[in-house]
């Protein structure tokens, strides 16, 4: 196997983009906003992600020996978050980030984004409940809110270290007595003005 190959393979392995580049004058551009609402304290951790699929991989990617077929290729790019109040943080994510090229001499990889996503934690400590929220493309691009409840009792941890609270679409997920403790997360976005 080509040693870039196997390289970019480890890479990906440990959370890179592997053979992935990103486009050097990326222009489809949105404003990423997310708003904290009632949390039972601060977020020291607020983090965000654009996330971007091949959406052709049968053609273009690298065919795994044991199955025949090509493997999924996506990628997680960080998206810079700045505070702009104690419950509201902004960034800016690209839909035309990832370069299309052809990596693995077999066709030219398509990428589209996918959604975006954030991971908040209380103070950033290792077990700390990691608060997570997704929104998907088509809503982001449309420029609709996704908007996920969560229980007051995960923050700062949860029983289970390092536990990954995706949420609740309403308060109705959650048992009565929960309903009067919840916090949420509130992902939206905006087509950047030039």
């Amino acid at each position: 196997m080509n040693q870039e190959i196997t390289a970019a393979e480890q890479d990906v392995e440990q959370g890179g983009r592997g053979l992935a580049k990103l486009n050097p004058a990326p222009r489809q551009a949105y404003e990423f906003v997310l708003k904290i609402d009632d949390a039972p304290g601060p977020f020291a951790m607020v983090k965000g992600t654009a996330q971007y699929d091949v959406i052709n991989e049968q053609e273009c990617g690298r065919i795994v020996p044991a199955t025949g077929r090509a493997g999924r290729i996506t990628s997680k790019e960080e998206v810079k978050l700045q505070k702009v109040s104690d419950n509201e943080y902004r960034g800016t994510v690209y839909l035309d980030l990832m370069q299309d090229e052809d990596y693995y001499g077999r066709g030219v990889c398509q990428w589209k984004f996918s959604g975006a996503g954030a991971m908040l934690k209380a103070t950033g400590a290792d077990g700390e409940t990691r608060f997570l929220s997704f929104i998907e493309a088509d809503r982001f691009v449309k420029g609709e809110t996704e908007t996920q409840h969560y229980a007051d009792m995960g923050y700062p941890r949860e029983s289970m270290d390092d536990y990954a609270d995706y949420g609740e679409d309403a308060p109705e997920g959650f048992k009565p007595e929960l309903r009067e403790k919840l916090f949420s997360i509130t992902l939206a976005a905006k087509e950047a003005q030039p």
